[in-house]
């Protein structure tokens, strides 16, 4: 079972805290992380390219000149896909790209990624993570002590308006619950802080 230290905002070691094996001393396996990965950005992708067939171009009711007798190729419509101006031909349409992926899948690509935080050091256990005021430059601060800078991921038990407005203006820094924690936002970020009320809540929820 893996143990590591809990520290307070100004990253002094408060105590310790045993983490359970089936999370965070899971296999890391690369290849179910990055399916997950590519099944999340999928599903993130809005579809809406879209162009028009020689069905939905406007114009083109008209033939353009007679079937015979001129010495041009025939022609039914100027707005053919081999005319300027045309219909596309197998054009993208809007469409959803999202799919399915198993559950259980998923559940061990998101074992893996905390198994390999935690093997890196990039997880960061805190006492408790409590602002007396919704404001970015306390947030910024507290960050800056816990060595915690760009690519920053804040586990929450719950993301209450101060948290929210605290963290909305600094860049690359996200906020989640233990129940949305994803593997993508997980494998970007190059910190991750949780409190220990939310690290309870993590084992609850996927172990």
């Amino acid at each position: 079972m893996p143990t590591v230290d809990v520290v307070n905002l100004s990253k002094e070691k408060v105590g310790t805290v045993d983490l359970n094996d089936r999370i965070f001393a899971a296999e890391v396996n690369s290849p179910l992380i990055h399916e997950a990965v590519v099944m999340q950005r999928a599903s993130m992708r809005q579809g809406t390219a879209a162009t028009k067939t020689r069905g939905f171009v406007r114009g083109g009711g008209k033939k353009p000149w007679r079937q015979k007798g001129t010495g041009r190729a025939r022609a039914g419509s100027i707005r053919s896909p081999l005319w300027r101006g045309g219909g596309t031909v197998f054009g993208p349409n809007p469409r959803d790209y999202a799919y399915a992926f198993p559950r259980k899948k998923y559940r061990a690509a998101l074992r893996g990624v905390l198994t390999a935080k935690i093997r890196e050091g990039a997880v960061l256990i805190v006492e408790q993570l409590d602002l007396a005021e919704a404001k970015t430059k306390q947030m910024a601060q507290i960050l800056k002590k816990l060595d915690a800078g760009r690519r920053t991921l804040i586990v929450a038990t719950e993301i209450d308006e101060r948290l929210d407005r605290a963290v909305r203006n600094i860049p690359l820094v996200k906020v989640l619950t233990a129940q949305g924690l994803n593997v993508y936002d997980l494998v970007c970020a190059r910190r991750v802080v949780i409190p220990q009320a939310a690290l309870a809540k993590i084992q609850e929820a996927w172990s």
